[in-house]
């Protein structure tokens, strides 16, 4: 697959290297000189690079994967997993948001309800979506779907990718934070199976609004947070100049959602991040969705509410370390 033209920062080193593989190739074929040898010599070093890269993103670098422009979003994932998608529109009270789609699917032969943030490709496009921030209305149809999948006993699957939920005065006019809040309860009391994949970004309560689930799936280069680095940074440093900075205090990448059970799995991605292989991000995906919902499925209504409960409860731990004493021996 061709390199994206979109770069990242701390990816220009390796673009210079291979700037020097294609004009080392090119000179061997204008020249017809057997350059071999110095060819994969730096093809070497390009793999080497890859890997000290990538294999060392910081907290912030990975967010920035998480925003690539070229990561593949929900629609991308439904496509390559689902069969017959089906897109069901409208909250039945104010409009269709088209920044949180949703509709009934195929997926390894099983009937399922799909709930999906999808952003934009172009500008022409995010706007459409709105930048993949819902507004209630979204919220609203998400848990339209979600009770329809619970009438007709199907698994909730949903595709999480949102800086957060849209925070214009439209949006709080029409009192987004209780369609989020009415739909958190509700989720924890769905009567099927439910599992929510973090496929890219995961801000604030935008993202928990269709985020009480059984299972938690997360990418390895996505983010789950209470809060933007670039957020966090203007409310505790006065300068959002310091989101690196926040983003390793906020703990928000895969590995460390993992270690403090927030996330049930975590979904490993190709090298350089899901961008550079979609295929493969995608077959990661559902082997990981088809082990989770192997075992949610043979659960009794019983069992799913209990095991939520106690999921959601247990969140959040901490303990109380007492202070040592003054002058006390390590």
């Amino acid at each position: 697959m061709d390199r994206p033209a979109y770069l990242l920062e701390f990816e220009k080193p390796l673009r210079e290297l291979e700037k020097q593989l294609e004009a080392l190739h090119q000179q061997s074929l204008e020249n017809n000189i057997d350059m071999s040898a110095e060819l994969a010599t730096i093809e070497a070093k390009i793999d080497t690079t890859k890997r000290e890269i990538y294999l060392n993103l910081t907290p912030w670098q990975r967010v920035q994967v998480a925003r690539h422009p070229k990561r593949p979003y929900a629609l991308d994932y439904i496509s390559a997993l689902c069969e017959d998608f089906q897109e069901l529109h409208g909250d039945r009270q104010f409009n269709d948001d088209r920044a949180l789609i949703g509709g009934t699917a195929f997926f390894e032969g099983r009937s399922v309800m799909i709930i999906a943030q999808q952003k934009g490709r172009d500008t022409r496009e995010n706007i459409i979506r709105n930048f993949g921030m819902p507004q209630p209305e979204g919220y609203r149809k998400a848990l339209r779907l979600m009770k329809l999948a619970e009438k007709f006993g199907l698994p909730v699957i949903t595709f999480i990718d949102t800086p957060g939920a849209y925070p214009g005065v439209e949006s709080e006019a029409r009192h987004v934070s209780e369609a989020i809040a009415v739909n958190l309860r509700e989720m924890a009391m769905l009567r099927v199976p439910s599992v929510a994949i973090i496929v890219g970004e995961g801000g604030s309560g935008g993202a928990l609004g269709i985020g009480v689930t059984d299972r938690v799936l997360i990418f390895e280069n996505a983010y789950y947070s209470v809060i933007s680095p670039e957020g966090c940074a203007a409310i505790l440093w006065k300068d959002r100049a310091n989101a690196p900075k926040a983003a390793e205090a906020l703990k928000l990448n895969a590995a460390n959602l993992k270690e403090f059970e927030v996330v049930d799995e975590v979904i490993p991605e190709p090298l350089g991040g899901a961008h550079n292989d979609p295929a493969a991000a995608a077959n990661a995906l559902k082997a990981a969705l088809s082990r989770q919902l192997a075992e949610l499925t043979p659960k009794t209504t019983e069992q799913l509410l209990d095991d939520r409960y106690d999921r959601y409860r247990e969140l959040g731990r901490y303990r109380e370390v007492a202070p040592a004493k003054q002058g006390a021996q390590n």
